[in-house]
């Protein structure tokens, strides 16, 4: 990895304030043609091989249909091109730019929605909802804090609505509620256009839903999320020991290879690769109250 090519991708101010406000933005051209034929090659074949299958895992899907939507978790290290977005040029610098250095991945999948009939209820089918499960019941706050951020990898096109688009409320990662009048669809739902290759980067608290999609051909994305160290991954993150051995240091990190529960809390030097590259390369490129 040549960590020199974060350097003109480093968050800019315009994209701050950006997340700030509305919770995301979107990456154009995050992923070059070449690289994403290859994604899109693999992410077939793990479709293929994990449609019509059950016991996929304790955490997926049970016994899927060929019209199911396929969640398939811990995917950052199931092929080398899908362990190459972990600090992918394009974007990597946008999660420490907003998280800092002491981050890791803490959760990967990739979801494929086939197309669906057109149902009069569609309004009302959204899974509204924000990111990591009983942080927001125990959390105290609000806002809550942050504490995590994802990275959505389009494989397929978004362009245009009605394709299984990612809808979000812009603005709503500020409130800990979200009001749904008659259980429908909340004031301000976007739905989040883009091209393949594109990618989008949104506050775990936004709240935000999966749509129907209505197009002729499977929806496709890869999300990465990542979060302080000290969160415990949702991903069962399994590697052999000749793959973590090809791994470069701050991989190592992301992927927790060689953490300690003292180390995630209070880590040394060699523990954040991470840091030292930030402090030398690119400082001031993090919020100040996490660069210490």
């Amino acid at each position: 990895m040549d960590f020199g090519a974060w350097k003109p991708h480093l968050i800019t101010a315009d994209e701050q304030a950006a997340f700030e406000r509305d919770g995301y933005f979107v990456i154009s051209d995050a992923v070059d043609g070449t690289h994403l034929s290859s994604l899109v090659e693999v992410a077939d074949r793990l479709r293929d091989e994990n449609r019509d299958k059950s016991g996929i895992g304790p955490r997926d899907l049970g016994a899927l249909k060929c019209t199911d939507r396929l969640n398939l978790k811990d995917v950052a290290v199931k092929d080398p091109a899908f362990l190459e977005l972990l600090h992918w040029p394009a974007t990597f610098p946008k999660v420490f730019g907003i998280l800092g250095w002491n981050i890791q991945l803490y959760h990967s999948q990739l979801v494929v929605a086939p197309p669906v009939a057109r149902r009069e209820d569609d309004h009302n089918r959204g899974s509204w909802h924000q990111d990591s499960g009983r942080l927001n019941i125990e959390l105290e706050g609000d806002p809550r804090p942050r504490v995590s951020l994802k990275i959505g990898f389009y494989l397929t096109d978004n362009t245009t609505s009605g394709c299984g688009n990612f809808c979000v409320v812009p603005g709503s990662h500020r409130r800990n509620q979200l009001e749904r009048p008659g259980g429908g669809e909340p004031e301000g739902a976007t739905q989040v256009l883009a091209k393949p290759g594109d990618a989008v980067i949104f506050d775990r608290r936004i709240w935000h839903t999966a749509t129907p999609n209505y197009a002729r051909f499977d929806r496709k994305i890869l999300f990465y999320g990542y979060s302080f160290r000290w969160l415990r991954p949702r991903s069962d993150i399994a590697l052999s020991e000749e793959f973590a051995k090809e791994l470069d240091p701050v991989q190592r990190q992301l992927l927790g290879i060689g953490a300690s529960n003292m180390s995630c809390t209070a880590p040394l030097p060699a523990d954040v690769p991470l840091k030292g590259w930030i402090e030398e390369n690119a400082p001031g490129s993090v919020p100040s109250s996490l660069a210490a």
